[in-house]
């Protein structure tokens, strides 16, 4: 081990929600997450299309937004749901990890919505859907994390493969969140946020996982959130209460810490397509934070060269 100090990084504002968009109340989503506050907005699940633009949801309110390079904000679509995380196709399709409908995917152009998986999965109702990520090949992998933590590590990561089979791959994390695969996509990480760590797993044919390990384990008052990889194989991690988000190299040391300006909710993280640079959601203001990063992103799937089978 180095020891060496991480870098820090300032992130800065990029955009925050229009205030036209900003209504704060309680509602449903509040009483279960974030009791006795009225919440206008809770902002998660960034996730660039190949054109540049940026899709967020909001959480409470069911939203799903479209941000140019700009910082324009437009809605997208609005609905009876609790989108949590967002995946991109190749034919810019949104797929949508939603809390309470289960697996969606929209449209959104045409702003058509189907629902793909609902439960019960193999006999077996959701728990509440949260983050989603596609492999090369098309493979979905999502998280069904729902109220689940140290008191209740069951947990679940599925796989639907490009042919449409669904597989069980986990059961047992407790409160599996942003998920994310290495370069060469050979080991799984899942971020077990109520356990405040990293999980790391090599996938094999089926897919099965096997040999899982907490390659990182964190603090605080919330856990590790979204989780993204660099080109070079640093996996960037945000934190939901530790004001930023973190870059931690293959042997799991910290080498990066961005640190917000502003709240202590960064959620999710994104890389900027092409670019060295990273968007982070601070989920608890509705802003879009952006900063400088050694590395360029992995390749977006939804540009990925080449013939791919997608879910139809």
């Amino acid at each position: 081990m180095s020891f060496t100090p991480p870098t820090i990084v300032e992130a800065e504002v990029w955009s925050r929600l229009p205030d036209n968009f900003r209504n704060a109340r309680q509602n449903d989503w509040a009483l279960l997450n974030k009791p006795g506050q009225e919440i206008d907005s809770f902002i998660e699940g960034p996730a660039f299309d190949a054109q540049g633009n940026l899709y967020v949801c909001d959480i409470p309110y069911g939203r799903i937004f479209r941000i140019t390079s700009g910082g324009t904000w437009s809605l997208i679509t609005q609905y009876d749901g609790w989108p949590n995380g967002l995946a991109i196709d190749a034919a810019n399709r949104i797929w949508i990890a939603d809390h309470r409908r289960g697996l969606l995917r929209l449209d959104p152009d045409t702003t058509k919505m189907e629902t793909i998986l609902e439960g019960p999965v193999h006999g077996k109702p959701f728990k509440g859907l949260n983050d989603l990520t596609f492999t090369k090949n098309g493979d979905l992998y999502f998280t069904d994390q729902g109220q689940t933590g140290l008191h209740d590590p069951t947990g679940r990561v599925y796989c639907m493969t490009c042919d449409g089979e669904l597989v069980q791959v986990l059961d047992n994390v407790a409160s599996p969140n942003g998920l994310a695969f290495d370069v060469d996509e050979r080991f799984l990480h899942v971020a077990a946020t109520r356990s405040n760590n990293i999980w790391r797993m090599p996938i094999f044919k089926g897919p099965a996982a096997s040999k899982a390990n907490a390659f990182q384990t964190f603090f605080g008052t919330s856990g590790p959130d979204g989780l993204a990889f660099d080109s070079k194989n640093g996996l960037y991690v945000a934190h939901a209460s530790l004001r930023g988000a973190f870059r931690l190299n293959p042997m799991g040391e910290l080498t990066h810490y961005i640190k917000s300006p502003l709240g202590t909710t960064v959620t999710n993280i994104a890389f900027v397509p092409g670019e060295k640079k990273v968007v982070m959601t601070e989920s608890s203001t509705g802003t879009i934070l952006i900063a400088d990063v050694p590395e360029t992103g992995k390749p977006l799937f939804a540009s990925l060269p080449g013939e791919r089978m997608l879910i139809q």
